[in-house]
């Protein structure tokens, strides 16, 4: 069986675009990241792939995760999609592969692009496959297609003030981890009044706090960051231990407030 282990804690690279992309990545991969994720449609690919290539360490020493975009999902260019981003990077295979977005109104076919995310993992381009912004009725459609067992994770926004409970439910119930993207609400959570006396009991920042709760509710965190300080803070949260009182405090935050919602979205489910 394979390993579907993915690091706890990892990187989102959107915005590390040019030289100080570069830097940046260098930097997270200097301070212990692992965890590299990129998508198509960010542009951060061939960053990726540089920094890989400068940072001097191993390619089985770095978990790579692309994304297929929700424009080339189509039978005629979803594999050319899947090699180009290979080439791009300069990998002969990456360690996680995910549908980024279900197809609006099934403008292409749902079998299509699953059974295709499939045939690129039988093809040894991707180790691990996965998807993003899927709701549990999809999970449900992609189990009875593919099989319950053939995902390693879903990648939903998910931070204290969106915690998704059904969703997380429904995760836990069929085994499924989910990956949070935007998981400090793109930097809105560090004025929040509890957190920060949370923080400051453990002597952390905010943002290290809410990545602590995250990860402690079983999910992976992907925090997007091009200052050093922030990379830091945001790496320490693997060693900030919450307890339950405090977790408990943390879950009353859910207010269902979503970020990112664009026309194209499914049906959530909260």
């Amino acid at each position: 069986m394979t390993d579907k282990t993915i690091p706890k804690l990892g990187l989102g690279t959107y915005g590390r675009t040019g030289d100080e992309g570069i830097a940046a990545l260098l930097k997270a991969i200097e301070i212990g990241y692992r965890h590299l994720d990129t998508a198509q449609s960010y542009g951060t690919e061939q960053n990726v792939g540089e920094a890989m290539r400068r940072s001097g360490l191993k390619r089985d020493e770095l978990f790579v995760t692309t994304k297929v975009a929700d424009t080339r999902l189509d039978k005629a260019q979803f594999m050319p999609s899947v090699c180009a981003s290979l080439d791009t990077i300069g990998v002969d295979h990456v360690d996680l592969l995910l549908i980024h977005w279900p197809s609006h109104r099934d403008a292409v076919p749902f079998e299509d692009y699953m059974t295709g995310l499939v045939e690129a993992q039988q093809k040894g381009y991707a180790r691990l496959i996965g998807v993003s912004n899927y709701p549990a009725a999809l999970l449900e459609k992609t189990a009875v297609l593919i099989g319950k067992d053939a995902l390693a994770t879903n990648q939903v926004e998910i931070h204290p003030y969106l915690q998704a409970p059904k969703l997380a439910a429904h995760a836990r119930k069929i085994g499924l981890q989910l990956t949070a993207y935007q998981p400090l609400a793109k930097g809105e959570v560090a004025n929040d009044p509890v957190l920060k006396r949370i923080a400051e009991k453990h002597g952390v920042t905010v943002a290290a706090v809410a990545l602590a709760f995250l990860m402690a509710e079983g999910h992976i965190v992907i925090p997007a960051s091009g200052s050093e300080t922030n990379l830091r803070a945001n790496f320490a949260a693997g060693t900030v231990s919450l307890d339950a009182a405090e977790m408990a405090e943390i879950r009353t935050l859910d207010r269902g407030y979503r970020r990112i919602d664009p026309e194209k979205s499914p049906a959530w489910d909260d």
